[in-house]
């Protein structure tokens, strides 16, 4: 089984390459973030035709999530927005059933600058998301959960390709890790670094200046799981070939792979 999340920068700029990324990996459970679509606009049509199903949360040219899985096995929608978060229309989250996966899709607020009220805001987001987080795995008693997105946090400094560049700055702050932690403490583990302790696994990186070519990046893309997917784990890294190439999108897939229950 392939579970893959990625934050496209715009669905209708980046929906060739998403294809693309479909017919390459067929992947079983696709999480999108940030696809920047109006409700009425999200290319529902395009994504059959390949053989996919989604549900979404679009709310225009702002943020956006989506769930997508093979038109055999479609999602199931299950909610919209996230209990106790500060503003519910920015379409940041959404839940979705996928076989025996309850499926979250969730692009965390960036912050902007600490001391603000957005950076407030994004505290209160993964306040909210621990609860949750931690009310789905007691209603699925810890089985068979999956939550991906872009997290707009650096877990630890191996996650940051100069952590001195960032001092004093939004996702490296005491409070975002904090809280970032308290959200894997409901039961949760980081695919990626269960496999990868000591890779540092960028998954972003700045359009500017060359970063891309000279590895200066970030990770922010995250896909956590319960324990039960934890343990069937037999890959999980990034594909960055998708962040070369025509009109790529700053962040780059992460594609995880679970041997059969």
């Amino acid at each position: 089984m392939k579970i893959a999340t990625w934050n496209v920068n715009s669905l209708k700029q980046r929906l060739p390459r998403v294809l693309a990324l479909l017919a390459q990996h067929r992947p079983d459970v696709v999480c999108l973030q940030e696809t920047k679509t109006g409700a009425d606009a999200f290319p529902e049509a395009e994504l059959a035709e390949a053989g996919y199903a989604a549900v979404h949360y679009s709310a225009g040219r702002w943020a956006g999530v989506a769930v997508l899985a093979p038109v055999g096995a479609a999602p199931v929608e299950v909610a919209r927005g996230l209990p106790g978060e500060v503003d519910a229309g920015e379409a940041r989250w959404v839940e979705a059933d996928v076989g025996d996966l309850r499926v979250v899709s969730v692009y965390v607020p960036n912050g902007r600058a600490v001391g603000t009220d957005t950076f407030a805001a994004k505290l209160t987001f993964f306040e909210a998301m621990a609860d949750r987080a931690a009310a789905i795995l007691d209603e699925r008693g810890d089985r068979g959960v999956v939550l991906a997105g872009d997290l707009n946090v650096m877990r630890s400094d191996l996650d940051v390709y100069d952590p001195a560049a960032f001092a004093g700055s939004t996702h490296v702050t005491p409070e975002e890790r904090g809280r970032f932690e308290r959200v894997l403490a409901t039961g949760l583990t980081d695919a990626y670094r269960h496999l990868h302790p000591d890779e540092p696994g960028y998954t972003w990186w700045d359009y500017r200046a060359g970063h891309f070519h000279k590895k200066l990046g970030l990770r922010i893309d995250y896909l956590l799981v319960s324990p039960d997917v934890a343990g069937r784990l037999t890959s999980c890294g990034i594909d960055r070939e998708y962040r070369k190439g025509s009109k790529p999108s700053d962040h780059a897939p992460l594609l995880a792979e679970l041997a059969l229950a």
